[in-house]
């Protein structure tokens, strides 16, 4: 039997209404204690809180040993104690000169110092090495495992981030915006009045680290990887527009005052030929000649950037002593 379903009618101003609700539990979070403040109070909280998230707002993020920040937390992400980031202290009267930054948990009983991210796997919390989920450590680091008979002593896990870096490798970093923007990262618009933002300063900071392109995440593509030319193995938008980028880039190079032909075109002119089938060339004897020409090409350009061809290379030769024969 199909669940019984409901249709909601609104009238013209409840979406208004639903709008300011969002706006107040973006504000407010937690901080009402579950009972919704009066229009007095709400207007108390804000001239109290909102001078100091402006003015102090602190920055969070799950980093990895080369600076990249692999996960920027925002108000919803869970901490190591299972709570919300949100549940976390993170508006500050004055900004504390001790680092690192501590955001201890503000959840009745839990004894969380300070807010640690860690990561799922899946939709199953991360395991730990004594075989563990990190639901079954202590709160307080460094983590001991709870269950009983275990001799583990720490949280440790064989866990490896997109980045390529382990678990392990990475660090919690707890900063200010004059710290972040020391580090070349991004901190987004100014006068976000939402509770614990965290890292989040655009849509960029919702996806890992290793996707983004912006200075916290990988950084920009170089102009090397954007010009590389275009191959039968590339994206079919790609593909389909190869004749007018190369036509783009025909005419930019004439109006730079270079040659309209050059040898990328004839580049360009070889790999459509060698991308088409041979006669009697199987399925395998195609996909393997093709293999075998980006494996050559890749190991041109390997060459060319390792080596400049203005400069020779000079190798020391070593000899091998003859070894007494048995």
């Amino acid at each position: 039997m199909a669940e019984r379903q409901y249709h909601l009618k609104f009238g013209g101003n409840s979406g208004a209404s639903v709008d300011a609700y969002l706006e107040y539990k973006r504000i407010v979070g937690d901080d009402d204690g579950g009972v919704m403040f009066t229009p007095e109070q709400y207007e108390a909280y804000k001239k109290k809180v909102l001078p100091m998230r402006l003015k102090n707002r602190i920055f969070t993020a799950w980093a990895a040993p080369n600076g990249m920040d692999c996960k920027l937390v925002g108000p919803e992400t869970n901490c190591f104690c299972t709570h919300k980031y949100s549940s976390h202290k993170t508006d500050f009267e004055n900004l504390p000169d001790d680092r690192p930054i501590l955001l201890p948990c503000k959840v009745k009983g839990c004894g969380c110092v300070s807010y640690h991210f860690v990561p799922r796997n899946g939709s199953q919390a991360l395991r730990c090495t004594c075989k563990h989920f990190s639901d079954d450590h202590s709160s307080k680091q460094p983590f001991k495992c709870k269950t009983g008979g275990c001799k583990c002593e720490r949280f440790k896990s064989s866990y490896t981030c997109g980045c390529g870096e382990p678990y392990n490798a990475h660090e919690m970093i707890v900063e200010t915006k004059d710290e972040r923007l020391a580090r070349g990262h991004p901190v987004g618009q100014e006068g976000v009045p939402y509770q614990a933002m965290g890292g989040v300063t655009g849509f960029s900071s919702l996806m890992d680290g290793y996707m983004r392109l912006d200075p916290s995440g990988t950084g920009a593509p170089s102009l090397e990887f954007l010009n590389q030319p275009i191959t039968s193995s590339d994206n079919p938008f790609l593909r389909g527009n190869v004749q007018s980028i190369k036509h783009h880039q025909t005419k930019q190079r004439a109006i730079a005052g270079g040659a309209g032909h050059s040898d990328e075109t004839d580049a360009d002119l070889a790999e459509r030929m060698s991308a088409m089938r041979r006669p009697g060339e199987s399925d395998m004897d195609y996909f393997e000649r093709r293999y075998q020409e980006r494996q050559k090409a890749e190991r041109g350009r390997g060459r060319a950037k390792a080596l400049p061809a203005s400069r020779v290379a000079v190798g020391k030769r070593t000899t091998t002593q003859n070894k007494p024969k048995s």
